[in-house]
């Protein structure tokens, strides 16, 4: 399912290689019965007999007794059990407390904190007939993080709620559960943090990182999830014969997902200097408003490190970042796409949904594969963007045709104007919206426009979009009514724009003599480039009898 990108191929000679992983899964769990009213009142005759004790005190009650049996399970087994306070970082205390035996399997650490769940509330009628109701909104109650070591999938975090129908969360990561397989299969690997760094069997790990966008792959989680769930879990809530007795199964849907392609740079230096160009060329065209920088306390290597000098360290955080951390983000929603440097020589794109619905597939754990092609092909298509953005380009007579008409059909459509302020504003919103998954329509193309002129209609957007389309810039999505630009189009906007806003302007400002300061000690190589350019063009108009 791996598909190539322009970005990887064009810097395919800087490249020691390249891995495609899943990275964050969510998925809720939830019981089908307990989500209606009718449904939790059939379970619970399952479970008691009747509806004679189905009342808002028994039901406490079950809340109650899980979190005594909680607790009581901790202190006989001596598992440390913390209460989180509002807003703790709570991944932060999981590391102090993360058994270091490789060969532990099971429970190590319990977390309560409150969270919003669904609660039922039992009512009784002026008939004095029973319903249920749920609590809107929905209120703050005590959920349990478990915190479990899998041989196969490594740390799995399951939060749970204490009041029925007990819904639950889980997150586990495809770098752990490619990591096991690797071991098994005698890969040679080195991992630090949640990457895959210099040294490893890149084109193994690959394939291996691939069977988990395959559809065997719910089973699999399929399978890790019932391991610990019914037995490590649910069990304080309802024993195992209740749960069989009374019915209780989980059924799984997806709700977050990460998947990433990583590149491995030959040498550090390289990846510095590729990536920091890509921010700069890039920043302002894709519109990213603010970068994340943490600055590290190390150079990144000039030369390739030998083997059997690479030694593991733990990964990048705010306050102990080995090296430089700058992260590229473009938020489209609930869809991210972002790019960052990992460890010393690993740049890391990422394709994150942060809510699985945005995706339009389906939620359920069987529509995983798609969902993870989506994800792929989302992370390949910003490469693309970043690649044509990055790489820009000017056809010999660009300039001369650009004002041109063109025709679609039978209707004669004017030209493009850069000297026109809407049609430098058009094309920079046909470049911001380059990377939106799936294309835009042509609100979106007018919202994104009105960011910068209010007076900006539907009708100005549908014959800016035509003209563009004449022009080969701007291309519509078969079978839809969405756009997306083309990379010839992406190319040929962006060198416009940077040859207008980062050549003309600045050396025409800088070709009328004035009082020029002492210079500063560090100058950088554009600006040294500048100052030459402008001194050349100064003798140009003077050569040419153009006033400046």
């Amino acid at each position: 399912m791996n598909y190539a990108d322009d970005f990887s191929q064009y810097y395919n000679g800087l490249l020691d290689g390249m891995y495609d992983c899943v990275d964050r899964i969510v998925l809720n769990g939830y019981f089908p019965l307990g989500q209606q009213g009718g449904g939790f009142r059939h379970w619970w005759r399952q479970l008691t007999g009747s509806d004679e004790t189905l009342n808002q005190e028994h039901l406490q009650r079950i809340a109650g007794r899980f979190s005594r049996r909680v607790h009581a399970y901790a202190n006989k087994q001596n598992l440390p059990i913390i209460h989180c306070k509002t807003g703790e970082r709570k991944h932060l205390l999981v590391p102090q407390y993360k058994p270091t035996d490789p060969n532990f399997k099971g429970l190590f650490l319990i977390l309560v904190a409150k969270a919003p769940a669904l609660v039922w509330e039992v009512k009784t009628n002026k008939n004095g007939a029973l319903h249920l109701e749920r609590k809107t909104p929905w209120p703050y109650v005590n959920h349990y993080h478990f915190h479990i070591i899998d041989p196969d999938w490594g740390h799995i975090t399951i939060k749970m709620s204490g009041h029925p129908p007990f819904g639950i969360q889980l997150i586990l990561n495809g770098h752990e559960w490619v990591e096991r397989e690797a071991r098994k299969q005698t890969v040679s690997y080195i991992k630090e943090g949640n990457c895959f760094v210099g040294g490893s069997d890149y084109q193994t790990l690959d394939q291996i990182a691939d069977a988990l966008c395959g559809h065997h792959a719910i089973g699999r989680l399929n399978e890790v999830c019932d391991r610990w769930v019914y037995s490590c879990c649910l069990c304080f809530g309802l024993s195992l014969q209740e749960q069989e007795m009374s019915g209780f199964r989980y059924r799984y849907s997806c709700y977050q997902l990460e998947y990433s392609r990583n590149l491995l740079f030959a040498r550090g230096r390289m990846l510095d200097n590729v990536f920091q160009g890509v921010i700069d060329r890039t920043r302002k065209t894709l519109d990213v408003d603010r970068l994340k920088t943490i600055f590290g306390r190390k150079a990144r290597p000039a030369h390739r490190a030998k083997p059997g000098k690479i030694s593991p360290r733990f990964e990048c955080v705010t306050d102990e970042s080995a090296y430089d951390l700058t992260v590229f983000k473009v938020h489209f929603g609930r869809l991210t796409l972002k790019i960052y440097d990992k460890s010393a020589r690993v740049l890391r794109v990422e394709a994150v949904a942060h809510n699985v619905k945005d995706l339009r597939c389906g939620k359920v754990l069987e529509k995983l594969s798609t969902m993870l092609e989506k994800l792929q092909r989302m992370a390949v298509d910003f490469l693309n963007v970043l690649k044509a953005a990055h790489i820009s380009y000017l056809d010999e007579n660009i300039l001369d045709n650009l004002h041109q008409p063109t025709h679609r059909g039978a209707k004669r459509l004017a030209g493009i104007d850069l000297q026109s302020p809407r049609m430098r504003m058009v094309c920079e919103s046909i470049l911001s919206l380059a990377p939106k998954p799936g294309g835009f329509t042509c609100i979106e193309f007018v919202e994104q426009v009105q960011k910068s002129s209010q007076n900006y209609n539907r009708r100005q957007a549908s014959y800016d979009l035509s003209k563009f389309r004449g022009k080969g810039f701007v291309e519509r999505i078969p079978g839809t009514r969405k756009y997306r630009s083309s990379d010839f189009g992406i190319q040929t906007i962006a060198a416009l724009i940077i040859l207008r806003e980062k050549v003309v302007r600045p050396i025409l400002a800088g070709t009328i003599d004035k009082k020029v300061g002492r210079p500063p000690n560090n100058i950088q190589p554009i600006d040294k480039h500048y100052e030459n350019l402008r001194n050349e063009m100064r003798l140009t108009f003077q050569t040419l009898g153009i006033a400046a």
